[in-house]
């Protein structure tokens, strides 16, 4: 099993800066979310989009990262996209020449959780939560986190704005440099957070020996 990517090389003409991976949610692809990448305006760096590797159980083209029903296959379903998403992120230095330091992981909704579950454990740039949540961490690193950026929109209703909120003091805890900014809307994406998203993967980046 392996994960299929859309990738989105840089349009500027320049030197590649950096790289931004991102992970669809629950009943998402990761068609939908490559149709984002103008509104990042990231035009020096290399945009690449994830499929989960789970068929979703109601939709023809969705795709999952664990069902988040009562299935019993959860678990091991966690289990198998941790170890895929761990893979793949920590081959892509050698694939692009790109260091994982200069490397966002961003996820939307049950992709942010698999954002925090994986990229917290890997030396990125940094990590990008969008209407998402945290799992569960069990240990704390001795060897640091990279900066965290969570974006929640005020009325969701598929993953309450609560959940932001407790990831915000949990990762805090940890000892996470955490920025946190809400909007007003519900369950989706709007052009201003992707602002917010472009500003922070540029400021993670910028300062790092290429």
């Amino acid at each position: 099993m392996s994960l299929s990517v859309i990738s989105v090389p840089p349009v500027s003409g320049k030197p590649t800066a950096g790289l931004l991976a991102v992970l669809h949610g629950f009943g998402g692809n990761a068609q939908e979310l490559a149709s984002l990448a103008p509104g990042l305006n990231l035009s020096d760096y290399q945009l690449m989009f994830a499929n989960a590797p789970f068929s979703h159980p109601y939709t023809s083209t969705g795709r999952m990262w664990y069902d988040l029903g009562r299935s019993q296959d959860a678990p091991q379903q966690l289990a198998q996209s941790r170890q895929l998403l761990t893979e793949w992120l920590t081959s892509l230095e050698s694939a692009t020449g790109i260091p994982l330091s200069r490397t966002v992981l961003c996820g939307f909704s049950q992709g942010g959780a698999m954002t925090l579950d994986v990229g917290l454990n890997l030396p990125l740039g940094g990590l990008v939560v969008l209407s998402g949540y945290l799992h569960p961490v069990s240990q704390r690193s001795d060897r640091g986190y990279p900066p965290v950026l969570i974006a929640h929109g005020t009325q969701d209703t598929i993953v309450p704005l609560s959940s932001a909120q407790k990831a915000r003091e949990a990762l805090t805890a940890l000892g996470v440099s955490v920025r946190y900014q809400e909007f007003n809307m519900g369950h989706y994406v709007l052009p201003e957070e992707l602002q917010v998203v472009q500003n922070f993967v540029l400021e993670v980046t910028s300062n790092v020996k290429k």
